[in-house]
């Protein structure tokens, strides 16, 4: 039996500045369904889906909808396309054997990108030494001066040197 979907819960990686940028694009859409955006993996995603693999969610678009249903990879984007007003006929599109190939391409394509930036490598691929900047490690993003860094807070007065 089909279950109408009322609501739907995108998992995205707050983390990932590709990510970053289409919630702040989908919050800006006229939405059908409502869409609420949730760190995947954050206490607030584990505490409202207990029974989800979580690390995954990191990895790969995750959209949860309001009966419980799962959409991960190019379905995930498929059905956020659907919730959309103005993009609701292209999810109609990417829906069929031949769109779905095109949604999974870019979904592969995005995926690349991400692991690009996640491995270290550089726009040209090549490594450039260092890791990701994460907010847990004192970096933080802003989109007017770009990334800055502000050392944790050392206990005692003591920094381990690295």
């Amino acid at each position: 039996m089909r279950v109408p979907v009322r609501g739907l819960t995108v998992l995205y990686d707050a983390e990932c500045s590709l990510c970053a940028f289409v919630r702040d694009w989908l919050v800006r859409q006229r939405q059908l369904v409502p869409l609420e955006l949730v760190p995947a993996g954050s206490e607030q995603a584990r505490r409202r889906f207990p029974g989800l693999d979580h690390g995954s969610s990191l990895e790969e678009v995750t959209v949860v909808g309001d009966a419980g249903q799962v959409y991960r990879g190019a379905a995930a984007w498929i059905v956020v396309l659907w919730a959309l007003r103005e993009h609701r006929p292209l999810a109609h599109r990417l829906s069929t054997p031949a769109g779905a190939r095109l949604a999974r391409g870019a979904v592969l394509a995005a995926a690349k990108w991400r692991g690009r930036r996640w491995n270290g490598a550089g726009e040209d691929g090549a490594k450039w030494g260092g890791g990701v900047y994460r907010r847990g490690d004192g970096w933080s993003y802003d989109r007017r001066v770009g990334w800055t860094y502000d050392a944790p807070g050392c206990d005692g007065g003591a920094c381990p040197t690295g």
